[in-house]
């Protein structure tokens, strides 16, 4: 499964930002689907996720402010981030979690996200 991930960028803060990632290799639907974030000084933590059920789980530090949502059409998970902070800055990354316990997550590149004004 192959993801790249696109739509980082320098944003003022309160601004919006919506996030891709594009799927090949295999359908979006057969993986949980998460967005996760690494700043320098933290270890890389989930920010959202989507389920094969589509259920949405989300940071508490993201909620009512961020919406993760799937297109099986185009095979692409979108996060949509709006009311962005200084603290939102971070590379984000894709990840397809096979719903499978023990299998490794599939990871974009990533993409750098700048709140800043």
């Amino acid at each position: 499964v192959r993801l790249v991930e696109s739509g980082g960028g320098l944003v003022q803060p309160g601004g919006s930002l919506t996030l891709s990632c594009a799927a090949s290799g295999s359908s979006v639907r057969n993986f949980h689907m998460g967005w996760y974030r690494r700043t320098p000084w933290n270890e890389r933590e989930l920010v959202a996720r989507i389920t094969t059920a589509l259920r949405s789980e989300y940071a508490n530090f993201v909620k009512g402010r961020f919406i993760i949502s799937r297109n099986s059409a185009t095979n692409t998970v979108t996060l949509e981030m709006s009311n962005l902070k200084p603290d939102d800055t971070a590379v984000y990354y894709c990840a397809a979690e096979p719903p499978v316990s023990g299998s490794s997550p599939y990871w974009g590149q990533g993409t750098q996200v700048t709140v800043s004004s």
